[in-house]
């Protein structure tokens, strides 16, 4: 039986504040191995990356998610209890409450909100100096998410809600004053939610049939304050695709040849560029689940209860599966294998029954809409600024937030108004 190769465990910690998202791929990479053992807070960690490790690590007879994540993250991020937690029966009860509402109809009314708030914003941003596009699209997307999910939301509240979610998503991985941010966002927005989820049930509101907000508040399973957990789990990650719309803008001010393709209108291009900005850019580092039972796996030992992490930044470029993988190059989709294990900026498996992000499919619909009104419908200048993007902080966006100026629209039939929102 081979020993898993073993990191210390200050080195880890170490290693990993000082390379960030690179650093489980890095130190596989250097061991010419695609799993290592390690210690987090006194506790025995395998590490694994690759598209193998993902299928294994999406096998639920061998891994749960019970007790993986960790309270801070509950606290901040997810919600405690919520979905991401469950195994077996109770999450595919909760999953498919999920599902339910990614239905082609459902996902095709947010795209008609979304498309909406983004040519209001961008008459508005006509007569703006500059824009911080990573602050400008959370308000787009929490409006969005808000009117999707049936959440009532006064024009004078956006701000302070979207940078509540904003807040819940950048206190992921860190500890500190964003940690404390975080938490206090959480609190917010649960109370907020769970006032708005108490007038459906006492019967002062009726939300859109088939809304999200419909759909949780009425699912009896679940107390007050777990569906509004739910609904946030819902509503939130639509605003933090801000991340991802940052990212769109960073790869079409650096690679002006993909913007001059997708101002060719080309369907199959405008999905290669959205997957491409997924796989390339940085956004969820690891995930986290346990050993539910002893076994091997190519000779190697894994124990009960067992603390394993996923490497979702390094197979996503996994030299191994992707050519070059560290260019930035929308054509490589192209001939993609469309595996579910070795693409997984969302999570791996499927998404009906396994711990794949149920949300997916918005965030690519919302990633094209948004490339296809940067690209085609405004033109802009962008000056001078700081757009590194520091691989050491979790999560992560140019740390300009990416500014742009000398806005002018270049279709104006963004001043036709066509959905009530």
């Amino acid at each position: 039986m081979p020993a898993i190769p073993y990191v210390n465990g200050l080195k880890f910690s170490l290693g990993f504040a000082r390379e960030g998202y690179e650093y489980i791929y890095n130190t596989c990479h250097k061991y010419q191995t695609e799993i290592f053992k390690t210690n987090v807070l006194l506790n025995d960690v395998i590490c694994l990356t690759g598209e193998e490790a993902t299928k294994l690590f999406y096998d639920t007879t061998k891994f749960e998610r019970r007790k993986a994540i960790p309270k801070p993250i509950q606290k901040t991020l997810l919600g405690e209890n919520g979905v991401q937690t469950l195994d077996a029966e109770k999450h595919k009860q909760r999953k498919a409450m999920f599902m339910s509402v990614m239905s082609p109809e459902s996902i095709s009314r947010f795209k008609a909100i979304l498309s909406e708030h983004w040519r209001r914003y961008i008459i508005k941003w006509e007569n703006t100096e500059k824009v911080v596009l990573f602050k400008e699209a959370q308000e787009i997307l929490c409006k969005s998410a808000c009117a999707w999910a049936g959440v009532p939301l006064p024009d004078r509240e956006v701000r302070s809600r979207a940078d509540d979610f904003v807040g819940m998503v950048d206190a992921f991985g860190t500890i500190g004053i964003r940690h404390w941010k975080g938490r206090a966002a959480r609190s917010r927005t649960e109370e907020w939610i769970t006032n708005i989820i108490q007038d459906v049930r006492q019967g002062k509101s009726t939300p859109f049939p088939g809304s999200p907000l419909s759909v949780v508040a009425n699912a009896n399973e679940l107390n007050t304050h777990m569906a509004a957990v739910e609904l946030i789990n819902l509503t939130r990650p639509i605003v933090a695709i801000s991340y991802y719309i940052a990212f769109i803008a960073h790869a079409l001010y650096h690679h002006p040849e993909c913007h001059q393709s997708l101002l060719m209108h080309d369907e199959g291009y405008l999905e290669n560029f959205t997957h491409e900005v997924r796989r390339y850019y940085p956004f969820g580092p690891i995930t986290g689940a346990r050993v539910k039972e002893d076994f091997e796996w190519k000779g190697y030992p894994f124990k009960k209860g067992t603390l394993v992490f996923l490497d979702i930044y390094g197979t996503n470029r996994d030299r191994r599966v992707w050519s070059n993988p560290s260019t930035f190059n929308p054509e490589r989709f192209k001939v993609w294998n469309k595996s579910a294990f070795n693409f997984i900026p969302q999570g791996g498996g499927g998404h009906m029954a396994g711990h794949r992000c149920a949300g997916e499919q918005i965030t690519i619909e919302t990633m094209k809409i948004s490339t296809n009104y940067l690209a085609n419908y405004i033109g802009y200048n962008v000056p001078e600024q700081d757009m590194t993007i520091d691989l050491t902080r979790i999560p992560t966006y140019p740390k300009s937030g990416f500014i742009i100026d000398h806005i002018t629209v270049k279709d104006y039939s963004l001043n036709e108004t066509n959905v009530t929102v």
